[in-house]
């Protein structure tokens, strides 16, 4: 099974899930969505994956959110479009394999894309 994997390589969780992967015997496509951001389309069916709503998906500790977002409500679409726009707010590392996806923190989530 192909394994994409959602990495900000400055980001110590994601290279701590990222070398779990890889003792798990997985080497994951990296997608480094901070360079390249996903579109809209990609990241709304990401979050398909994951099973969760958008906003569920944003990084609140970021001060980006606490400045221009928090408090504020937002359709599902429109948290989607922020999340393109801003990318630093989505929460990482994600691990999509398939149709399922995951967040991986902690990074034993992994665990539940290696069940089927």
């Amino acid at each position: 099974m192909k394994f994409l994997y959602y990495h900000n390589p400055r980001c110590r969780k994601s290279r701590e899930t990222l070398e779990f992967l890889k003792e798990k015997g997985i080497e994951p496509e990296l997608f480094l969505y901070l360079k390249t951001p996903p579109s809209f389309d990609e990241l709304k069916e990401v979050i398909k994956k994951l099973g969760i709503k958008p906003y569920d998906l944003i990084r609140r500790n970021e001060k980006i959110f606490k400045e221009n977002y928090k408090g504020k409500d937002f359709s599902d679409d429109e948290w989607i479009r922020i999340m393109v726009e801003n990318p630093k707010l989505i929460e990482r590392p994600i691990i999509i394999a398939g149709d399922k996806a995951v967040i991986g923190r902690p990074k034993e989530n992994v665990l539940e894309l290696l069940e089927d």
